[in-house]
């Protein structure tokens, strides 16, 4: 027979035990959101420890490195209280009320719900310390003046958690949240101006990542990497395996399906897609080539094409078909034809993978050609994918190659 104080620590246990599991659930939805929100490409320096901080940022204006945002009292944020947590988001603004640098892409996490950000916080809160001090970034003057970011708060912050669009569905409300807030993909596929901000009236219309020397390429054109006429699997499939039937992921973009997207839901995924699919279209994308252009293609091409056949063609095909699903095609690939050609030069100079996921567990590589191949080899080569079996690319010069060649691989 229960005697009464057991029978209070039985009910003591119960309610523990429950909170417990309301604990671990909210930390696992944190761990899910933080996913969503790639915290851990920023915040995790290669093979460094989770959430360290201390990642170099190389931007125009000097060179930043990302704070430590582990549950360590004296280094990291394990003294700050969600409420803190949710205003740094928020705001932009950190727990002195220091103003944090655009690079830290508050002006989308603005428009994260206060319910998500208290999750994120509380995941954060449950890894493990890592003492290791912040460091001093390093901005040339005046950028290094924190009065300034006043001026661009007026100009590129808009406060604001996301507000749904009554005129569409739930899964595309969920898709612009994904994407709006926490996936901040306007911070790469959006051109950044002399200020170091997103224009606005250039959303989606891609841009060079002056941090990793990558173009990201604008969603809105299908000279680029428009996506009206992708379908909503091959979209999905791009996100998600880093592979689709319309080719693979490389550089950042392969970080970001490694740390962030794969782990996603099917629904949320297909959400995502949904919403990337009515981003507006952009008009006037034609194709023009001068007398000079033309004569450089030529110059370059026959010494391309040689360099093709004997290094390229076996896994992209003579005709640059590709192999599906490993190798992908060359011809008619609107990522080998946009307008910046940085992206295939990094390709053909430091190679790559597509991103190890769970649905490619083990994807096929491309191997570095830097040391084999000679600037002028390489503008070559890329000249002639650029603009063979159709393609409308223009030529490579041998100075841009060189200008990459010394670019940082992450």
């Amino acid at each position: 027979m229960f005697s009464f104080r057991a029978l209070l620590l039985l009910c003591a246990c119960s309610v523990t035990l429950s909170a417990y599991a309301a604990d671990s659930t909210e930390v696992a939805r944190g761990e899910y959101l933080a996913r969503a929100g790639d915290c851990i490409a920023c915040h995790t320096i290669p093979a460094g420890k989770l959430f360290g901080g201390g990642r170099p940022m190389d931007t125009p204006f000097g060179t930043l490195y990302t704070p430590n945002i582990s549950s360590d009292k004296e280094t990291g944020i394990g003294k700050w209280s969600a409420a803190e947590f949710y205003t740094m988001m928020h705001t932009g603004k950190s727990r002195d009320g220091l103003l944090l640098y655009p690079a830290m892409p508050f002006a989308s996490y603005t428009k994260v719900t206060r319910a998500d950000s208290d999750a994120i916080y509380a995941y954060l809160q449950s890894t493990p310390p890592i003492h290791q001090p912040n460091r001093a970034h390093e901005l040339r003057f005046p950028f290094n003046q924190r009065s300034l970011l006043y001026g661009w708060r007026t100009l590129f912050l808009r406060e604001g958690e996301y507000k749904s669009d009554p005129t569409q569905s739930v899964e595309w409300n969920r898709g612009a949240y994904l994407v709006e807030g926490l996936g901040h993909c306007t911070m790469c596929h959006t051109a950044i101006n002399a200020l170091g901000g997103n224009s606005p009236s250039r959303r989606f219309e891609g841009g060079l990542i002056p941090v990793q020397n990558w173009y990201a390429p604008s969603l809105t054109s299908n000279k680029e990497a428009g996506l009206g006429d992708w379908s909503i699997q091959d979209i999905s499939d791009l996100l998600q395996a880093g592979v689709s039937n319309r080719g693979a992921v490389y550089g950042p973009m392969a970080e970001v399906v490694y740390d962030s997207f794969q782990y996603l839901s099917d629904q949320d995924i297909h959400a995502v897609a949904v919403y990337l699919k009515t981003l507006p279209a952009r008009s006037g994308d034609r194709v023009t080539t001068s007398a000079a252009v033309n004569e450089e293609k030529n110059r370059l091409s026959p010494l391309g094409k040689k360099i093709y056949d004997s290094q390229c063609a076996l896994c992209h095909a003579t005709q640059g078909q590709g192999k599906l699903p490993d190798f992908p095609p060359l011809a008619n690939n609107q990522s080998i034809q946009m307008t910046s050609s940085v992206n295939p030069i990094r390709m053909v100079l430091n190679g790559g993978y597509a991103p190890g996921t769970m649905r490619n567990p083990k994807p096929y590589g491309m191997p570095p050609f830097a040391q084999s191949l000679s600037d002028e080899e390489v503008a070559a080569v890329v000249t002639y994918i650029r603009t063979a079996w159709g393609n409308h690319g223009t030529p490579v010069s041998v100075r841009e190659v060189n200008d990459l060649r010394s670019a940082p691989l992450y």
